[in-house]
């Protein structure tokens, strides 16, 4: 997961610059503490050890979770959910932050606009920040909870809640499909970059 910057990036950063960091996967590693969290959840409910199903390539999501077992009920499916998001803490040493990307806010945040737009929700969120010390390190976060119209995306909901120029944003994200919702949003594709 650890990126390097590219100086091509390092360009287009003026001070009038906003950045903006995804949290899973582009600055916190959490697919092993996810999956570990999901692991405990369907052992305590299906009696399954998936542990020969984890791989570091692919974040395990609810998604992947109705694929494995299909035979999971509605009700069986929300209490892992449940389950996953309250043992979830009990895994935070397993989590890893990108130093490289810990660096790069250090330094920026002297002189521009620092924001995190997360699709977690504020309390999983807010455990991983905590647990790093990096709470602090931003101007204005953003949960899953904030974003009311879901079909706006979060990034469109941050240009809009800060009023900001969608041409002076930079994004640092690692989904595909919130770097596309980036660009619909009117963030120019050189200054979406994927981590």
């Amino acid at each position: 997961m650890e990126q390097y910057i590219e100086e091509e990036t390092l360009g287009k950063i003026d001070n009038q610059s906003t950045l903006i960091f995804d949290l899973d996967g582009t600055l916190v590693n959490t697919d092993n503490a996810n999956f570990l969290a999901y692991n405990e959840a369907v052992l305590k409910i299906k009696g399954l050890d998936l542990d020969l199903l984890y791989s570091d390539a692919e974040r395990f999501t609810r998604e992947k979770l109705k694929k494995i077992i299909p035979s999971i009920t509605e009700l069986e499916y929300i209490k892992i959910i449940e389950i996953k998001d309250n043992v979830f803490h009990k895994y935070l040493n397993k989590t890893k932050i990108n130093i490289i990307y810990l660096d790069f806010i250090r330094q920026y945040s002297k002189t521009n606009k620092i924001i995190l737009a997360t699709n977690s929700s504020k309390v999983r969120a807010e455990l991983i920040l905590k647990f790093h010390n990096l709470a602090e390190m931003f101007d204005f976060i953003f949960y899953k909870e904030d974003y009311h119209d879901y079909k706006i995306g979060k990034y469109e909901h941050v240009l809009n809640a800060l009023k900001l120029n969608p041409k002076s944003v930079i994004i640092f994200d690692n989904e595909q499909s919130e770097l596309t919702n980036a660009q619909l949003s009117g963030i120019p594709a050189k200054n979406i970059m994927k981590s």
